[in-house]
């Protein structure tokens, strides 16, 4: 079903383009025969959203400000979202389940061709990160809205990924080079020379799955033996590999931007050390307790990496921190959930960057513009309850949203609107901004007791209690804290 408010303007003499596009190759079909080396790019008229929710509105709303018309593809469950709503065309692609809507590759990219969209913005979650998805986009006809095809497909194998850092410069978790072996023997040997305790990944895994901790010799075997198990069925790659588990890192991660001409800039990076089972809760920027050389030695390498790599887009190069050592442990090659606090701090809109650069632009930035300014702080506001953390989806009967200075809501909400049970709890995120950290902190209080939802469980009085916490107000809290903090809770009940 296709919705057209209004009618968009049809290209002309559209025919397939090259599988890789290049810099002027950016209004779909048209080849440009440049006489320069580098052709004046052509801005995209029309993206098509791959995606759901907030990540949806965001993209919609840099497209909107820099004149793009949109496209909102979505499931029948999501037909009256704000952003299909105030989409120029929306196109339902399949039924609520995701499998056949939102990661139905052919429903996409059919919708991309009967609403004449130039590129396509895959968001993050569900396709963002699927290489083959990218490959079918370009050779479709389509600019694809992040890395190459290839660089994906590099930094989706964790294994492949941290050869190529390590090549890069960047400083990685100890541990052994390549998927273990399959020799109990062998294996045993090397989580010796590494050290205990030690942890088990699947190549390709994410998103906290796929990993075992191994603590003593006598379980390493088993465990090995399960994870493969496990990420054959969860990830279709039963490839696993070891590294030393450090026992309370934080997450920091880096902000990377960088075009197809060679040029990389980090824009600094977020704390996200607060989180449960490996998913982030707060994050804020920049990471507290960390300082300028550090900072700017880890950025310097992170933008380098992406030049030799030749990496194109917006990325995040994840690591552990401990005893002042980073440790890199893997790249993400989507915007983040988290982005809008390196865009507080920085001014810099990083879904338009990503917008420019597949069309084809230099990067206007160069790391001597970027400073970095005040604090930012984001609570991802998920629909369930907030100690037992089960889902509470259905009908919001109120919804009222904070404001004043320095807040942000990145949210596809409204009064009436209904909690699909099918997707991710992430609601909405609030941002706080505030020339201290301190002063960020303060703001966000004041927000999340304005934060007014009826209908259905949040997990806003976590926020709101972790917002008073006196260790997290003191900065440096390890990946484990939020864990630890709610164990405690059910013992004293």
């Amino acid at each position: 079903m296709i919705e057209k408010k209004p009618p968009a303007k049809q290209g002309e003499n559209k025919q397939p383009v090259a599988s890789e596009p290049q810099p002027g190759l950016l209004k779909r079909g048209i080849m440009r025969v440049a006489s320069k080396p580098e052709p004046t790019p052509t801005m995209f008229e029309k993206i098509l959203i791959a995606n759901r929710g907030e990540i949806a509105l965001r993209i919609q709303r840099a497209c909107r400000e820099m004149g793009i018309k949109t496209v909102a593809v979505h499931s029948v469950a999501d037909a009256d979202a704000k952003y299909v709503r105030l989409a120029d065309e929306s196109v339902c692609i399949g039924p609520a389940p995701s499998n056949q809507s939102y990661l139905n590759i052919p429903a996409i990219i059919s919708a991309a061709e009967v609403t004449d969209a130039q590129a396509i913005h895959p968001g993050y979650g569900f396709l963002s990160e699927n290489a083959d998805f990218a490959e079918r986009v370009e050779k479709s006809g389509f600019v694809f809205i992040g890395p190459r095809p290839e660089t994906i497909r590099m930094m989706g194998d964790k294994v492949t990924a941290k050869l190529t850092m390590k090549k890069a410069g960047v400083p990685c978790v100890p541990g052994v080079d390549g998927a273990l072996p399959d020799n109990p023997a062998e294996i045993i040997k090397i989580a010796r020379s590494i050290g205990y305790p030690v942890i088990i990944k699947a190549s390709g895994g994410g998103g906290g799955r796929g990993m075992r901790v191994v603590h003593t010799e006598a379980a390493l075997v088993n465990a090995v033996t399960m994870t493969r198990s496990e990420a054959q069925a969860a990830f279709n790659n039963p490839m696993v590999y070891m590294e030393k588990f450090l026992e309370n890192p934080r997450h920091i991660e880096f902000q990377v931007l960088a075009d197809s001409y060679g040029n990389a800039v980090y824009l600094g990076e977020r704390d996200c050390s607060m989180q449960r089972r490996h998913q982030k809760i707060i994050e804020e920027a920049p990471a507290p307790l960390l300082n300028t050389r550090l900072r700017n030695k880890i950025g310097e390498r992170c933008a380098e990496a992406c030049r030799k790599i030749g990496y194109r887009g917006a990325g995040t190069f994840e690591f552990l921190f401990e005893n002042n050592e980073f440790y890199f442990i893997e790249m993400n090659t989507r915007v983040q959930v988290e982005h809008p606090v390196t865009e507080m701090i920085t001014g810099i809109d990083i879904v338009q960057q990503q917008i420019r650069i597949a069309a084809g632009e230099k990067l206007s930035i160069r790391q001597r513009d970027i400073a970095f300014k005040g604090h930012a702080v984001e609570c991802r506001i998920n629909a369930e309850h907030p100690y037992k953390f089960t889902p509470s989806p259905g009908r919001i009967t109120t919804w009222h949203t904070p404001g004043g200075p320095g807040i942000r809501v990145d949210s596809p909400v409204y009064a009436n609107y209904f909690v699909p049970p099918n997707y991710d709890s992430m609601i909405g995120k609030i941002i706080a901004y505030g020339d201290t950290r301190e002063q960020a902190m303060a703001r966000m209080r004041i927000a999340l007791s304005e934060m007014a939802v009826e209908g259905i469980d949040t997990n806003i009085p976590l926020h709101q209690e972790l917002l008073l916490d006196a260790a997290f107000l003191r900065g440096g809290t390890s990946i484990h804290y939020l864990e630890h903090k709610l164990s405690e809770r059910v013992k004293g009940e």
